[in-house]
Parts: C-alpha cells; sequence; structure tokens
C-alpha cells in the first residue's frame, strides 16, 4: 500500500484570484485571448544561458547521483532514481516539468506518478519523507536545475510566471488569473523572488511582469529579465528552500 501523501500542502499554492485594484490596472491584458509572441532577445538570452548551465550542472548532477546511489545503499528505503517529472501548464499548454527527486519513493503515489500527476510527489512539503540528499538539494533549489532542459526545448523561459501543475493551473485560471496562459512559465518571476516572505503569491507581480513584456522593447525586457535573476540569485544564496 502507498504511504504517498494525498493533502494539498498550503505551501504549494499560495496564489490568489486577481484583486479589484488589478482588474482595474490591468484590465487590458484580461483582453487579450491568445499567448503572446516571443521576444528575439529574450529566446537568444535563455538559449545561451540555458547551454552554459546545462553544461556546468553535469558535475552536479554526476556529484548528486552518486550520493543517491551511496545513500540508497547504506538506507534502502531511500534508493530511487535522480530524475523525474510531471505535467506542468506554461503558456496554456502542457509541458513536462523536470525535478530532482527529494523524497523517498514510498511516499510517491505509484498510480499519480503513472499519470505524471503532481500530486503524487506532494509529500516533499512534508519534511521526513524527505532523503538525506533531498534535504540539502532543497535548501538550495538544486531541484530546478532540470528545469534548464526545459527551457532549451522552448517548452519555459528564464523569467516568467511560475508554470504550474495542471491541478493548480485549472485552479488558477477558474479564479480569473491569465498570466499562465499568456506567457511561458518561467524559472524565476517577479512574484517568485518573494519567496520566504508575505509577498508570495500576490498575482500582481505577475501582471506587472505581463504589463512590461507588452509595454517594453525586446532589450528592455531583457534588462527586466537581468534584474529578476539578479534578485532570485539573492533568494538562492540565502538557501530558505521554501
Amino acid at each position: 500500500m502507498s504511504n504517498a501523501i494525498n493533502i494539498e500542502p498550503k505551501e504549494a499554492f499560495p496564489y490568489a484570484p486577481p484583486s479589484s485594484e488589478i482588474l482595474e490596472k490591468y484590465a487590458h491584458i484580461f483582453h487579450i485571448k491568445s499567448t503572446l509572441p516571443p521576444r528575439f532577445f529574450k529566446i537568444a538570452f535563455d538559449k545561451l544561458v540555458s547551454i552554459a548551465l546545462l553544461t556546468l550542472s553535469l558535475p552536479i548532477f554526476m556529484i548528486l547521483k552518486l550520493v543517491f546511489l551511496i545513500e540508497g545503499w547504506l538506507i534502502p528505503e531511500n534508493k530511487g532514481p535522480l530524475f523525474f517529472y510531471y505535467n506542468g501548464i506554461s503558456a496554456g499548454r502542457v509541458i513536462r516539468k523536470y525535478k530532482i527527486r527529494l523524497i523517498k519513493e514510498k511516499y510517491i503515489d505509484p498510480e499519480g506518478a503513472k499519470r505524471h500527476d503532481w500530486i503524487a510527489y506532494s509529500a516533499e512539503w512534508t519534511p521526513e519523507s524527505r532523503t538525506y540528499a533531498g534535504r540539502f538539494v532543497k535548501k538550495f533549489y538544486l531541484d530546478e536545475l532540470p528545469q534548464f532542459w526545459s527551457v532549451l526545448k522552448g517548452d519555459m523561459s528564464i523569467v516568467g510566471p511560475r508554470p504550474l501543475s495542471v491541478l493548480h493551473y485549472e485552479r488558477d485560471l477558474a479564479q480569473g488569473n491569465v498570466t499562465r496562459f499568456l506567457l511561458r512559465g518561467g524559472l524565476l518571476g517577479l512574484g517568485h523572488i518573494n519567496k520566504g516572505t508575505s509577498e508570495m503569491g500576490n498575482p500582481i507581480y505577475e501582471y506587472e511582469y505581463v504589463d512590461q513584456y507588452i509595454k517594453r522593447s525586446s532589450f528592455g525586457l531583457l534588462c527586466l529579465d537581468l534584474w529578476v535573476i539578479w534578485k532570485g540569485i539573492h533568494v538562492i544564496i540565502k538557501g530558505g528552500g521554501h
């Protein structure tokens, strides 16, 4: 019998419906009926950086694989694959969201995993479910590194609204939010760099980014992305693992 935890953790999806302020200030965004077109400098930057970081990450992946193997040998219940993916939504379409496994396999719902549902892996929010290697990986957000492959493929961007699982996307759309339909999902976003603060999940940041995406030149948008990345690096260095 699976020991998976099927209770949706509060931390997994703190995003709120659009406020009256958002509906008024960004009314023009809600009239857009198709995904926004790609921007040249943003795409070029994403490709170059993802190639560079995937190359630099290879030694990290190799070391983590060795650590996972050793931990699995010493503690059999902690053994398992290094990578997995679940289905997420980016620019309104289903993509594979790749991650590094943080939790023991007994906490993964096997049926949900076959369907690549996020809920199958939701036990990662329960600290006791994590392997020793998984705790370290989560602390420094190393579990997100495989998503640079999705950036290279064009499924994601480095900066943009965080791609959600199908479950959370449908809920987000049903409560009136449209940003994740309009733009490719990102590793970092204006809202995401507020991790660990009360502002995490405030949708106004995602609407502001869409607004800037529309108003700025291709180069101006790249400058904004660089600022978001700089702020994101500070979040990573803090090592909160939120």
